[in-house]
């Protein structure tokens, strides 16, 4: 979870919370600075000076917030294996920073996902003598001190985590490797496992990472079927030895912290919801998985744009936070696929992969242009757009009722379920940004502060401003043909017949349309199109970019 805006106070359900200051960022010049002396490949350079070889006392394994699994995570296995190698113990640990919860605008359904995830594998992992000990920083400027002060406090001799490829989590993973180089018998090291092949590895002829998806794809496939021991799995932490539970008490006895009181759900009816939609933790996340290739997946290539069917794996909230390992996903449905591989046989696991590998894909462009995750856009020239103060269609974008049926059922799904449906992600997002010529950050921070599954990479690649511009009426007529989606979401419409649905301010009369107690449409959508496409055309071509 890296920075894309500012901190705020208020709860997310109070839309007036979006403060403008959500929209800070850095100046053009130092993204570039940034894009040229890439954090990521300073990292890579400081952990290749790190010295591993000195004897083995206890090994941690850090969790962060991407990973939260026993099952198939390579840190996790490479900590069990070199622990063997000496007579300490294996110990987990959980660094808890509830400020970055705020600063990040975490939504309080993934907060508490996470946290109940975190409760399971704490037991899960307690069952093989191993501690998985919860670490607070109150402060985010204290968390590199908290995590030294935790390895000193228990003897600890090589540290091992997984990367994460924000530019938040890459400077702090840098302090914490500067400081521990400073230590004669400790070491750090990290491993790829957020995604099946390693970012940057996958390049064009030039030489450059690739950053067009569709040659990316076809790269991704076959080099994951020339090398298919990037699909490998790797096997859950062996269990401690039994007096570990004594030696390592304090550490045992670590309990779960709870949620800041603006990151907690409104009320228990609204909790119990959403636990009942997204139940927490691996065995949860698998079951899933399972339902998917055995019920979903042979129609997902016909039907995944359509959200009325609930075509969707709806594994993404399990994916996003490492509940289940991408790898474990994949193996699963190459089985189904009867071993062959993904860009063969069942046409319905070959276009639910492809999604797959866009999430790789946006992790690719992440580490290739790092102030994505700084709240600039990725082509630069879109932050010189003039973007327009209209609080009252804020409002009705954030309510679901800006008058267009198929963007108001997106958003009243995302409110109720804090999670919507692809097509719509899109549909809405672009409402926002062209329709409404609304700063897009505004958008994006809103989705993180109410998506279950909100993912920096994935997000801010969705919200990425263009000149595309979806017309919401023909995507409903073509994604939803019989309108249920809407019926289900917009009730003030759900007696509407055929194509009135799609437009009712439009196709019905005056009188008729008063009746439903529906808003009219906030914007015309080809004035707004319009306006949208000159104001960009003017401001990117003023561009000092």
């Amino acid at each position: 979870m890296s920075k894309r805006s500012q901190p705020h106070d208020a709860h997310p359900s109070d839309h007036s919370a979006i403060y403008h200051e959500d929209l800070k960022h850095p100046s053009v010049k130092r993204a570039k600075e940034i894009d040229e002396n890439s954090p990521f490949e300073q990292l890579k350079e400081i952990l290749a000076e790190q010295k591993t070889d000195h004897s083995v006392r206890n090994v941690l394994h850090w969790f962060r917030s991407k990973d939260v699994r026993a099952d198939d995570n390579r840190a996790l296995h490479a900590a069990s294996q070199k622990a063997k190698e000496g007579d300490g113990s294996l110990i987990t640990m959980y660094l808890h920073s509830p400020k970055d919860l705020e600063w990040h605008g975490t939504s309080p359904a993934r907060s508490d996902f996470l946290l109940e995830s975190l409760s399971l594998l704490q037991k899960q992992l307690h069952q093989k003598n191993i501690p998985m000990a919860i670490v607070t920083a109150e402060e985010r400027a204290e968390k590199s001190d908290r995590v030294l002060q935790f390895i000193k406090d228990n003897d600890i001799s090589h540290v091992f985590g997984n990367f994460e490829y924000e530019v938040d989590e890459i400077r702090r993973d840098i302090k914490v490797a500067h400081r521990i180089q400073d230590e004669k018998d400790v070491s750090f090291e990290l491993l790829h496992d957020q995604t099946v092949l390693e970012p940057g590895l996958l390049r064009t002829g030039a030489g450059t990472p690739m950053k067009v998806f569709t040659p990316y794809h076809k790269a991704w496939l076959v080099e994951t079927k020339k090398n298919p021991e990037h699909l490998d799995l790797v096997a859950p932490p062996e269990p401690n030895d039994k007096s570990a539970a004594e030696k390592l008490k304090k550490l045992f006895d670590s309990k779960l912290p709870s949620l800041p009181e603006n990151k907690d759900f409104i009320n228990d009816e609204e909790r119990k919801r959403i636990r009942g939609l997204w139940p927490a933790g691996h065995s949860a996340g698998m079951d899933r998985l399972e339902h998917f290739l055995n019920e979903k997946v042979s129609s997902y290539a016909t039907h995944r744009s359509e959200p009325a069917r609930d075509p969707s794996s709806r594994l993404s909230a399990y994916i996003s936070a490492g509940v289940i390992s991408v790898r474990e996903a994949l193996a699963a449905a190459k089985k189904h696929n009867k071993n062959k591989h993904f860009d063969a046989g069942d046409s319905g696991i070959a276009s639910w992969v492809r999604e797959i590998v866009f999430r790789e894909f946006y992790r690719q462009i992440l580490v290739a242009i790092p102030h994505n995750a700084m709240n600039l856009p990725q082509n630069l020239k879109f932050d010189n757009v003039h973007w327009e103060e209209d609080e009252e269609g804020w409002e009705k974008w954030c309510q679901g009722k800006t008058g267009v049926p198929w963007v108001d059922a997106g958003m009243r799904q995302l409110n109720t379920e804090a999670y919507m449906h692809n097509r719509l992600r899109m549909n809405t997002a672009s409402y926002l940004t062209a329709n409404l010529l609304i700063d897009y950050r505004r958008g994006e921070r809103y989705f993180a502060t109410h998506l279950i599954d909100w993912d920096l990479s994935n997000n801010t690649q969705g919200w990425e401003p263009s000149y595309t511009v979806f017309n919401p009426i023909a995507q409903a007529e073509k994604c939803d043909k019989e309108g249920e989606y809407i019926r289900k979401w917009v009730p003030e419409l759900k007696d509407l017949k055929g194509k009135d649905i799609f437009d009712p301010y439009g196709r019905l009369s005056n009188e008729e349309f008063k009746k439903l107690g529906y808003p009219e449409p906030h914007v015309d959508f080809a004035k707004s199109k319009k306006r949208a496409t000159e104001r960009f055309k003017k401001d990117l071509a003023e561009a000092e970019v």
